[in-house]
């Protein structure tokens, strides 16, 4: 990547410090590393989890760090200073590339899309030709411009393509800088409150089942193939919470909330741009092939943009079968 490739909403989150979960550590409790992003996909997990003290009820102590995107993770997996982390679908390439292992999808984000000023003449995407559009490079606002593209018959060299940090885009396409942009909620919704009338002309869901955004859960190559022991009790940790957040999504944002010390009304809604699913679900669409299919879509997606030079299969970085046997046992 030629910027390292952020999630989706790395510009909103704070860098925090190392931190324990309360339950804390317990005679023969196994301490792991883990790392998260501070917004709703990336942390109601570990929100849930020490609510309910499942960390404690799998026999481990988790010491905390937050991060501002995955691709810093997936550094700090291969050098040993993380044992699991977390990342967004625009840092599923990393892994893909045999820098870490996937061990659990986590939800699917349906918050990008690409907009416009109802003023400006552009009524489609196809309209974008010779456009400027504000984008963060390596994103998944980044994905969903060049999908959109690629389907309205144009490339990125096609358009005024402009990299920007997400704040600069934000700032930019409410000056009128740019003509569009391709970003996501709740950045959006920052955009809104100076500009009214903007107009969506693409959205992660038009893309829906057939490519879809997965965030996910990741380890140390050496954690998975040295102690499965221990990764299957993350996943257990990790599934169960994902049980509850499904059936209480508004309480698991006021929970996330809670857990990063965060203003309430910063995550209402959040569930809203996510498509949460269960473990049971995430089990059978894993059995299925489905899920292995998400990432094969997005590493086909990389290698067009250059950032993979050829697309493996999923079964190389994803412990499909680790992930459903640790639901079954």
């Amino acid at each position: 990547m030629k910027v390292p490739l952020w999630t989706a909403a790395a510009a909103l989150v704070l860098l925090l410090p190392i931190t324990g979960c309360s339950s804390g550590e317990s005679d023969g409790s196994k301490e792991v590393k883990f790392g998260y992003i501070a917004d709703f996909s990336g942390a109601a997990v570990l929100a849930v989890a020490d609510k309910q003290g499942l960390w404690t009820k799998y026999g481990l102590t988790p010491q905390l760090k937050a991060f501002t995107n995955g691709p810093l993770q997936i550094q700090a997996l291969g050098s040993g200073d993380l044992d699991f982390g977390y990342i967004g679908s625009g840092a599923a390439w990393l892994p893909a590339s045999g820098k870490a292992k996937i061990i659990a999808p986590n939800m699917l984000g349906i918050a990008d899309r690409v907009i416009t000023h109802a003023d400006s003449g552009i009524k489609s995407i196809t309209d974008l030709k010779g456009k400027k559009i504000g984008v963060p490079e390596g994103t998944s606002g980044d994905m969903i411009l060049q999908l959109a593209l690629k389907q309205a018959g144009l490339t990125v060299k096609d358009v005024q393509k402009v990299n920007m940090d997400p704040s600069t885009v934000v700032t930019a396409f409410s000056a009128k800088q740019i003509d569009a942009a391709a970003i996501w909620y709740p950045l959006i919704d920052t955009i809104k409150k100076n500009v009214s009338d903007l107009v969506e002309l693409t959205k992660s869901e038009d893309f829906y089942p057939q490519i879809s955004f997965p965030s996910s859960f990741v380890a140390r190559n050496e954690i998975v193939k040295n102690d499965p022991a221990t990764t299957t009790k993350v996943l257990k940790v990790i599934q169960e919470a994902d049980n509850w957040i499904a059936a209480h999504a508004p309480e698991a944002e006021q929970l996330t909330a809670t857990f990063l010390k965060a203003p309430a009304e910063q995550f209402k809604g959040a569930s809203a741009v996510t498509k949460i699913l269960s473990t049971s679900e995430l089990v059978k669409l894993t059995g299925d092939g489905t899920v292995g299919g998400w990432y094969k879509n997005l590493a086909d997606i990389f290698v067009d943009m250059g950032k993979l030079t050829q697309s493996p299969d999923p079964n190389t970085y994803f412990t499909a079968d680790l992930y459903k046997s640790a639901a079954s046992g």
